[in-house]
């Protein structure tokens, strides 16, 4: 499961239907429209949660950095704290780690590889979208520090892998390189 930001409810019954098992909870920031049905989800499922470094205290504060009016969500201690450079495995797939901020403090995006098939996906939160990428107006947030994060997923990650981001349609980096109005100054970058 990757960034459960609300409806535990929900989401629980949607395993259920499926009788899907959820072997871990993978959060790639800890804004809280990705992360506030973690607790009750860990709880419910006992799935290990993977958060960065840089963002657990986030999520194990979660009540005081949520913004009035919202919520109230349930702070949670993640389980696994990532720096953004490791290999593991979940579920019978492999994961990599890559260290993206800019949108957040300490965003991770996972890389995550199909032994059997080979088949690879992109988990990038909201690093990058289908023709926009994340805001960079919140506290600690940088667009210049955004703009290095997708360089450096354009430098380690298949161009040709889905991108799966919180809040739009799959796209892959190479779409976006082509035709994303945001990523003027990392084309060139990339490009050079």
């Amino acid at each position: 499961m990757v960034d459960p930001g609300d409806e535990p409810e929900a989401i629980t019954a949607a395993l259920a239907a499926s009788a899907v098992r959820c072997a871990a909870i993978l959060v790639t920031h800890a804004h809280f429209d990705h992360v506030g049905a973690v607790a009750p989800l860990a709880r419910s499922t006992g799935s290990p949660v993977y958060i960065s470094c840089g963002e657990a205290p986030i999520l194990a504060a979660l009540d005081s950095a949520t913004p009035p009016g919202v919520g109230p969500f349930e702070s949670y201690e993640a389980d696994v704290k990532l720096r953004g450079d490791e290999r593991f495995s979940v579920a019978g797939l492999d994961v990599q780690t890559h260290l993206v901020p800019g949108h957040s403090v300490a965003g991770l995006a996972f890389e995550v590889r199909d032994p059997d098939s080979g088949e690879v996906v992109v988990l990038v939160g909201d690093v990058i979208f289908r023709g926009s990428v994340g805001r960079t107006d919140f506290p600690g947030c940088s667009a210049a520090v955004l703009a290095d994060s997708i360089v450096s997923l354009y430098e380690t990650c298949p161009r040709d892998a889905p991108i799966l981001s919180g809040h739009s349609e799959p796209t892959t980096l190479a779409a976006e390189l082509g035709t994303n109005p945001f990523l003027d100054a990392v084309r060139r970058r990339v490009q050079s």
